[in-house]
């Protein structure tokens, strides 16, 4: 008897995957990949986007022609920014901080893959730069209380209840919280603050970053009471991890120190004395603290290395910080009485820019650290001296010095530039305009001389050591928020009409 072979069905099947796989991979292998390219991620959509964010990156699922991704990407309203890319990753970095308060759309059509060249598959995309938001202290019926202004949603908020009276504040940087220094009102009270923080009821959801709920506002929490020592001055550090105190002994009141705050607010003395001014560097490590004659920067932790430590003795007060950290505008107060205003990197270049009679009040830089608006006064009069302030810029590269505004002989005075470089925020006594027109053929032009004459000088009075006097302590006076709109124009910066925003002084951007 004879068996015939035949395949089972199983194995048909088996035999007829085998031979459609086989199939497909030749055809593959002829044709090559035709799936079509997208783009997989947008490292900005849908997020809040602040100064501090540079560059969005589009991830692709396979190579791309990248001449063409460059031509084709739209943004809206226009972005100024240089494309890069490395393996399937495109990059576009601003060139330009992106205004404040608006919403952008990102879209990509016809860019082409490679080696085919087949059109990507369309795609939309979008994301938010944060509010436009002041936070300041008020003035007239709500002198001493803080308040914050979204310029963006057009909001007005009291952040700090009546009994409370705020000396002074800083901005956290994620700008969900506030940190400020305040006492109760009464008859009573002198200045012997506590600090508190306090919720904006904002939170802007960065790239990179766990997606958050915003707190609602006005949540106070006391960090810092005041039952045994006195709280004077204080830093917040640039990314919020840590603030700088400085305390006085109730018991000792010879003993003052600086005293350092952790993330969990838990105070630790320094061992360092500072009886004057002092700030955290933009490292978040280093202290410089005026001294004497001089500024000492120290590191915040505790070292046996000598060479840790620095001192610049020419200096005797810090401005401002770039934003990217390699620049401080620092002033010196010459033997004659004069000030100079220089400008160091961090490879150690001393740049004299300016020297004046008068006094140099504010400084801060631009975005871009090209530009340094300053707020400094001249002096004016025969016999009877006085300083008389005005707001300026001065060009960097070229040391050449712009006057912007005018002020009336005042006290008080302060400068906040916007983190998109869009608008500066002063503040003046009410009933003293701030000129309504620029005047753009008044070029105050101070840059000399750097040598004054000796006849030119006056000596003016030193500003005593220790605190500015409390909100409370000074005249009672109604103070005004001013904003000018500031427009970037073939390098040049062309200031608006001033406009007014409220009753209120120390104004101050969050980030």
């Amino acid at each position: 008897m004879r068996f015939h072979s035949f395949p089972q069905p199983l194995d048909r099947a088996a035999l007829s995957v085998l031979l459609v796989a086989l199939v497909l991979t030749l055809l593959l292998l002829w044709g090559g990949d035709r799936t079509q390219a997208e783009v997989r991620d947008f490292s900005w959509q849908n997020r809040d986007v602040g100064a501090s964010d540079r560059a969005f990156i589009l991830s692709f699922n396979r190579l791309m022609d990248w001449s063409s991704v460059a031509t084709h990407l739209k943004i809206e309203p226009p972005l100024e920014g240089k494309a890069s890319w490395s393996g399937r990753r495109f990059a576009y970095t601003l060139t330009q901080p992106l205004p404040y308060g608006q919403t952008f759309k990102v879209s990509l059509e016809d860019a082409v893959s490679v080696p085919q060249g087949k059109p990507i598959k369309p795609f939309q995309g979008q994301f938010r730069s944060r509010d436009r938001v002041l936070v300041y202290l008020g003035s007239g019926a709500e002198e001493g209380r803080l308040i914050l202004y979204n310029l963006t949603l057009q909001q007005k908020i009291f952040l700090t209840p009546p009994n409370l009276r705020v000396f002074d504040f800083q901005p956290y940087p994620a700008g969900d919280r506030i940190l400020f220094s305040a006492g109760e009102r009464g008859e009573q009270m002198g200045f012997d603050p506590q600090l508190y923080t306090v919720t904006t009821g904002l939170y802007f959801n960065a790239p990179d970053t766990p997606r958050r709920q915003a707190r609602p506002a006005g949540e106070i929490s006391l960090i810092l009471d005041n039952s045994e020592y006195q709280n004077l001055r204080f830093q917040l550090a640039n990314d919020g991890s840590k603030i700088v105190v400085q305390r006085v002994n109730r018991l000792q009141p010879a003993d003052s120190s600086l005293w350092l705050l952790d993330e969990n607010f838990q105070p630790r003395r320094l061992n360092q004395a500072a009886a004057g001014d002092f700030r955290i560097a933009p490292d978040n490590q280093h202290l410089i603290i005026a001294q004497g004659q001089g500024l000492a920067i120290v590191p915040l932790e505790a070292t046996n290395d000598e060479s840790n430590f620095d001192f610049l003795p020419q200096y005797g007060m810090v401005l401002d910080f770039s934003r990217d950290g390699r620049q401080v505008a620092t002033v010196k107060f010459n033997p004659n009485f004069s000030r100079s205003l220089y400008v160091v990197d961090i490879f150690g270049e001393h740049r004299e820019l300016l020297t004046i009679n008068g006094s140099i009040i504010a400084g801060q830089f631009d975005p871009s650290g090209q530009f340094l608006y300053v707020i400094l006064t001249r002096i004016e009069g025969e016999g009877n001296y006085r300083e008389v302030p005005y707001l300026a810029l001065l060009d960097l590269n070229t040391k050449e010095l712009f006057k912007l505004k005018d002020f009336d002989p005042q006290q008080e005075l302060y400068l906040s530039l916007a983190p998109d470089g869009r608008t500066l925020a002063v503040d003046s006594v009410e009933g003293r305009e701030i000129p309504a027109e620029v005047d753009n053929s008044d070029l105050y032009s101070e840059t000399a001389p750097v040598n004054p004459r000796p006849r030119d000088l006056v000596e003016l009075p030193t500003a005593p050591q220790g605190l500015p006097p409390p909100p409370h302590q000074l005249p009672a006076q109604r103070h005004q928020i001013w904003l000018l709109p500031l427009k970037l124009d073939q390098d040049k910066i062309v200031v608006g009409m001033p406009e007014p925003l409220a009753p209120g002084l120390q104004a101050r951007w969050l980030p």
